[in-house]
């Protein structure tokens, strides 16, 4: 497999593909998931050091997640899938990105053996950006302290960078993850600097055609992070148009026998080109409710038209105050 280019940024998916000469660059080693503000002043910092001293600007990350391939049981939901990771971190300034593979082989290699053979050696490294909690190597034994004496060895400068605060919030990925998990998006939209997203296609045998007739989409399911059972004001993007929707995420007991689905209901609706494999991106942008058993379907119809109420009041108050500036 030989690098690619997106975005103008040379994406690297293993060390052998790194080429004789490389360097010198600034790095900044990390999952990366969700490339939330925090991972985005990092990065942002990598960028700036390497223009000012001709280097490049490499993001060092990994798939699958360290966790799903030590502790697959333990892991944690992804904010990101892959590609959008990608995606974000060739919009932070860096040019270029290091995806490593983590196996069995990767896992093994201890810190120094790391910090010498592909920090100091493939990628000529000038200088590292990090968090204060950062850890590396085998059994992720080394941090901070072990990366500066690394550094200090093999002439590279190390940065540490303090998490950074939004609304009095320590951003991080696992705070994104609850605060998704527990409903809360508007909290996750704060450290994330943008909506979170689910991307996903149309759940199949639900008898999608060539074009979307009804202003109803349900998502097919993903084992990756999900907002927490309820209703939300969500954005629906479908083939490059965007529409305002109502999202109900959960397993909709009213009808009787629990079934799970992500449904949702388009308020801006026309007809759409759409099939089974039609990319779609849902943000969630507010929670409206959590979810409910109602007594009757009618009792259901008539929250929902007050769901679609407020979803429609907040969206007007969002237009209103984008045109007062």
């Amino acid at each position: 497999m030989t690098a690619i280019l997106q975005d103008k940024v040379t994406i690297y998916r293993s060390l052998a593909e790194i080429p004789p000469g490389f360097g010198p660059s600034v790095a900044a080693i990390g999952n990366f998931d969700g490339v939330h503000l925090g991972h985005r002043e990092i990065l942002s910092s990598v960028a700036r050091e390497a223009r000012a001293t001709g280097a490049h600007a490499v993001a060092i990350t990994f798939n699958p997640h360290p966790e799903k391939f030590l502790r697959p049981a333990q892991a944690p939901k992804l904010i990101t899938p892959l590609a959008e990771r990608l995606r974000l971190l060739t919009q932070t300034g860096i040019d270029t990105v290091v995806l490593l593979p983590f196996d069995a082989l990767l896992a093994r290699i201890p810190a120094g053996e790391f910090a010498s053979n592909v920090l100091s050696g493939l990628l000529r490294v000038r200088g590292m950006h990090e968090g204060h909690n950062f850890r590396f190597g085998r059994g992720a034994a080394a941090g901070i302290k072990e990366l500066t004496e690394f550094g200090r060895e093999s002439g590279f400068a190390v940065h540490i960078h303090e998490a950074v605060k939004v609304h009095g919030l320590m951003v991080s990925s696992s705070a994104v993850r609850a605060s998704v998990a527990s409903g809360d998006v508007r909290r996750a939209r704060w450290m994330l600097g943008r909506p979170f997203t689910m991307y996903s296609t149309p759940a199949r045998g639900r008898g999608i055609g060539t074009k979307l007739l009804v202003p109803t989409v349900n998502l097919a399911q993903t084992d990756e992070l999900l907002p927490a059972f309820g209703v939300y004001v969500t954005r629906l993007k479908i083939a490059g148009r965007s529409f305002e929707a109502v999202t109900n995420v959960g397993n909709r007991p009213t009808f009787g026998e629990a079934s799970f689905a992500v449904e949702s209901h388009i308020l801006n609706f026309e007809p759409v080109d759409l099939n089974d494999e039609t990319p779609l991106e849902l943000e969630f942008l507010m929670r409206l409710r959590g979810e409910i058993t109602w007594p009757s379907p009618e009792a259901l119809k008539a929250q929902i038209l007050k769901d679609v109420a407020r979803a429609k009041r907040w969206f007007g108050l969002r237009q209103l105050l984008a045109s007062s500036f």
